[in-house]
């Protein structure tokens, strides 16, 4: 018998837990194609090898028909049976089980839970997942095929009387138009599910950030203007919960309802036809946005590190799943084939683009796509940038000061490494919303008197405090000093420990471009003893450290951190700063509650 866990229609978290599903029994063959393995399987079998399976719920009872399909058909290789445990599981608790197996990191996911697994193969609902592991750190995560199964377009979901006052479904609509209404005197109430945990909101963010880009030169303040603008208003309506953000659609109505109802959202065409089918009193119009925005692609991803016959079964298991009686099962799931064609009982949005009515512009021939085709560093600076824009926090900026600080950098027309550094936290700067606690130090050697640090500006709310601390960061030059590290580092994270606050992350950032050459001061162990003594681990401190340049010790570095928690980030160009400042921010512990 073939079961899989029943579908969450509308595809809600389940935090820290991959949902576990009956086994599906599938027969492999090592070569050769399915009609050639059919002649190889037996009547019977003894002896069995388990293939575990993960895929995305509402993909999941197609994948379990065909399985079924192909176990009634006799699936055995020889006297041995294959069984495939295929378990509905929520794309982001799958990749936080991925990201601790293979010691990545990725913005705004957190930790796996003690109970999830990896599995043998994975089908999450994008592409961008993967990228996402490989950028964030699992080098060695090199998953086979990859290949898509099934897509659904990303669009922008609005109550139909909303989107007929913006022209729907006559009008193009552009991410430039939908940029304007988010962001005007009287706004369109848009949400998302954090774009960080969903796939469909990442896909509406890097697709809305790109307009704001498009307002001013890249990097320009109109430019940063209208993208903080952007993800400020977005965050205002986001939800971890994807059933939670559509209950905010309206549910009457009533002119009231409608105004005060959720008025757009980034979500899959598959939800929106989920939606619609449960006859809501207003459905959901889908618009397919220009320039179209990346589509959940679903990938067949046979993780690294699995036996032989376990990868031969994913073999012909991916076989199985593209052919054109799997596309009926998809299409049963609201869902297209891979080249953005439909099965028979497919219905289609108003206005969805398909390859069979002159759509196919909008969807990419059968075998291209996937993660290939991806920007890992548009996907970073996205999943960075609305991690910062959108989080609180209390922080201790501390830059060095040191006369090292005066070279030149190449890569930067020959700004000095003070300058690119004052220039990465001041654009930091304003990507962090009033809500957040900032204070502002500097460091050499007897800096003030015989003390190597000097506070410039007090950790304060930047409601009252922004433009002293712009002010602060503008008045900074360096000095001809040594570097001051450790005596810095231990008055440091006692100033911050001492005013702890509840409910944030309290941290230090602290820039550097040498290593401690302080004859005066307290040694490395010294400084590490103090500092675990000092840690709390009720109140904890995170401390991350950027190296700047070659100078600086990558070992020395963490092991600072290894004690207080945090991370040491290393760049020999330093005008990466920035990029690396937004990086660490975003990949902070959620606040202590």
């Amino acid at each position: 018998m073939v079961t899989v866990s029943g579908r969450h229609r509308m595809r809600s978290r389940l935090h820290g837990a991959v949902a576990v599903a009956a086994a599906i029994a599938l027969a492999v063959v090592v070569a050769g194609s399915w009609f050639g393995y059919r002649q190889l399987a037996g009547p019977s079998c003894s002896g069995r090898i388990e293939l575990s399976l993960a895929a995305a719920p509402e993909i999941a009872p197609a994948v379990r028909g065909a399985a079924d399909q192909w176990v009634a058909d006799g699936a055995a290789v020889g006297d041995t049976c294959i069984a495939v445990n295929v378990s509905a599981a929520e794309p982001v608790d799958v990749a936080a089980a991925v990201a601790s197996k293979h010691g990545a990191t990725l913005a705004g996911v957190g930790q796996a839970s003690g109970t999830a697994v990896t599995p043998d193969v994975w089908v999450p609902d994008s592409s961008t997942w993967l990228v996402r592991l490989k950028s964030g750190g699992a080098t060695a995560f090199a998953p086979a095929n990859g290949a898509s199964i099934a897509r659904s377009p990303v669009v922008v979901a609005l109550p139909e009387p909303v989107a007929s006052r913006i022209g729907w479904p006559d009008k193009e609509i552009r991410w430039t138009d939908l940029l304007g209404q988010v962001t005007s005197s009287k706004p369109l109430r848009a949400g998302i599910v954090e774009p960080t945990q969903d796939a469909a909101g990442l896909s509406g963010l890097l697709s809305l950030t790109a307009a704001a880009s498009a307002t001013g030169k890249a990097g320009s303040p109109q430019a940063q203007e209208a993208m903080v603008g952007a993800l400020r208003a977005l965050a205002t309506n986001r939800s971890s919960l994807r059933q939670d953000l559509l209950a905010r659609f309206p549910r009457s109505t009533d002119p009231t309802a409608i105004a005060n109802g959720l008025g757009a959202a980034a979500l899959s065409e598959e939800d929106v036809i989920a939606y619609n089918n449960t006859k809501p009193p207003i459905p959901l119009a889908a618009l397919y946005m220009k320039p179209d925005p990346i589509a959940l692609d679903y990938p067949f991803a046979v993780l690294p590190g699995i036996e032989p016959t376990k990868a031969s079964a994913a073999r012909v298991l991916f076989e199985v799943l593209r052919t054109s009686s799997f596309k009926n099962r998809l299409a049963a799931q609201a869902l297209r084939a891979p080249d953005g064609n439909w099965g028979d009982g497919f219905k289609a949005p108003q206005g969805a683009p398909s390859p069979a009515n002159g759509g196919a512009s909008a969807v990419p021939p059968s075998g291209q796509g996937g993660a290939a085709d991806l920007d890992p560093k548009a996907i970073q600076t996205a999943t960075t940038t609305w991690s910062v824009a959108t989080q609180s926090g209390r922080m201790l900026c501390v830059i060095d000061v040191s006369g090292s600080m005066k070279k030149p950098v190449a890569t930067a027309n020959g700004a000095s490494r003070e300058q690119v550094t004052v220039a990465a936290a001041s654009q930091g700067l304003g990507l962090f919303d009033d809500s957040w606690s900032i204070g502002l130090w500097t460091f050499s050697t007897n800096l003030q008197g015989s003390q190597d640090y000097r506070e410039v500006i007090g950790i304060k709310p930047l409601s009252s405090n922004r433009g002293a601390l712009q002010q602060g960061l503008a008045s900074i030059r360096p000095s001809d000093g040594d570097t001051g590290l450790y005596d810095t580092m231990l008055a440091a994270y006692k100033k911050v420990q001492e005013d702890w606050e509840p409910g944030k992350v309290n941290s230090i950032v602290l820039f550097t471009d040498g290593k401690n050459d302080d004859a005066n001061g307290i040694s490395q162990k010294a400084l590490l003893d103090q500092l675990k003594k000092l840690r709390d681990e009720e109140q904890p401190v995170q401390v991350i450290i950027i190296g700047i340049g070659t100078e600086v010790s990558r070992a020395e570095l963490k092991s600072i951190t290894d004690v207080t928690g945090g991370g040491s980030f290393v760049t020999t160009d330093p005008s990466k700063i920035g990029e690396i400042f937004l990086q660490a921010i975003a990949l902070r512990p959620p606040a202590p509650r």
